[in-house]
């Protein structure tokens, strides 16, 4: 395909795309859009039972393994705030998180393999993944079982930090794991005016809080990477009444297993043992989220090769302690969650993100070689 016909191609998929956001299990629209193009373009789509997302593949010529790259393509319950042309259509649905371009770039890379097909040596499966922002979207995917023969896999992330032209790739740990908590203070109501005949809930809470900031700053290696992070207070109903209970929801973020395990342990041991020295009770209820994404080194190494191979820049991609479901995969299938530069901007999820089409096309033909060559391995 001529380089500006794929140009053009992408870049109005993605305006469409964009123009057009869905939420998490809401994809239905999305999906059938997605299957579209592939039939355009003969490309195989396999049969699964989810409800939205596509799983296409690209069978090649010559025998040899299966490999996989994978696009997310929910968006957010955002109101965009961007002055583009085909900003969102949708009243507080936006795809402020770029898996509009992680999924026409990952199209353009279908549509280059199909052309390609009769020098690859084995099959590339191409995921586009339903609910990434629910945080279990690539899990839904597993149990369906469709990745099974895949023996490496490969993402990408569009990165504001970093120009177009450039990619951030590095081994090991590179986004954090994500876990919700809700706390639940239970003591004994009371008037305002008279707190000894209670057990004041508030400063119950207030001491759970404070103790907790120091499990990353006296209890995690300094060398470490962690979050704990109160997001929302909940108690009481009027100015001279002391609660008898107070809610308190929050999330966790850690780069290591043995660093996870051990921070929801400190946290339970601190609640309730803070609660009980003054006469209350505390509840912890934990909601595990994606584990840290860790990139294997060899396929880390080999993406670098090749990404310096098709001219961009490679620098360290950073460290991040927001979460990716693509961790999922990579817990079970060795591989690389790569950063693609769409210009220096607004950040992810900011309602007035923004990602550079100029970026699409060389992505496209990035993913694609990195699939031929590994094949070629």
């Amino acid at each position: 395909m001529e380089q500006k016909v794929l140009e053009q191609k992408l870049t109005d998929f993605f305006e469409e795309l964009h123009s057009h956001p869905e939420l998490s299990y809401e994809e239905y629209e999305t999906t059938e859009r997605i299957k579209r193009e592939l039939h355009a373009a003969g490309i195989e789509i396999l049969q699964t039972p989810l409800k939205t997302g596509v799983v296409a593949i690209i069978r090649g010529a010559q025998p040899g393994k299966t490999y996989g790259l994978r696009c997310d393509i929910d968006a957010l319950p955002i109101m965009e705030e961007t002055e583009l042309p085909y900003k969102s259509e949708i009243p507080g649905k936006m795809h402020a998180c770029g898996h509009d371009f992680h999924t026409a770039a990952v199209i353009g890379t279908a549509l280059l393999l199909q052309e390609r097909k009769e020098k690859l040596h084995g099959n590339v499966k191409i995921l586009f993944q339903p609910a990434e922002e629910s945080s279990h979207g690539a899990e839904t995917v597993l149990q369906t079982g469709i990745l099974s023969d895949v023996e490496a896999i490969f993402g990408l992330h569009t990165a504001a930090y970093l120009p177009v032209g450039t990619l951030g790739i590095r081994a090991g740990s590179v986004m954090a794991a994500v876990d919700r908590f809700e706390l639940n203070i239970t003591g004994t109501g009371c008037h305002g005016g008279h707190p000894d005949e209670g057990v004041d809930t508030i400063l119950v809470a207030a001491s759970v809080i404070q103790a907790l900031q120091s499990i990353v700053g006296r209890n995690l290696n300094p060398f470490h990477t962690g979050v704990v992070s109160v997001t929302r207070i909940h108690g009481g109903n009027t100015w001279n009444v002391i609660p008898d209970k107070v809610e308190l929801e929050g999330t966790v973020r850690s780069m290591d297993k043995e660093d996870r395990v051990f921070i929801e342990k400190r946290m339970r041991g601190i609640a309730e043992n803070t609660a009980a020295a003054y006469g209350a009770k505390a509840e912890l209820l934990w909601y595990p989220g994606p584990p840290a994404t860790v990139n294997e080194e060899t396929w880390s190494a080999f993406a670098e090769d090749v990404a310096k191979e098709c001219g961009y820049e490679v620098v360290p991609q950073r460290n991040s302690t927001g979460g990716e479901d693509f961790a999922f995969y990579l817990e079970k299938i060795p591989g690389c969650f790569i950063n693609v530069g769409t210009g220096v901007g607004y950040p992810n999820h900011h309602p007035q993100f923004y990602a550079d089409e100029a970026a699409l096309a060389p992505a496209a033909e990035y993913f694609a070689r990195l699939l031929e060559e590994a094949l070629g391995k």
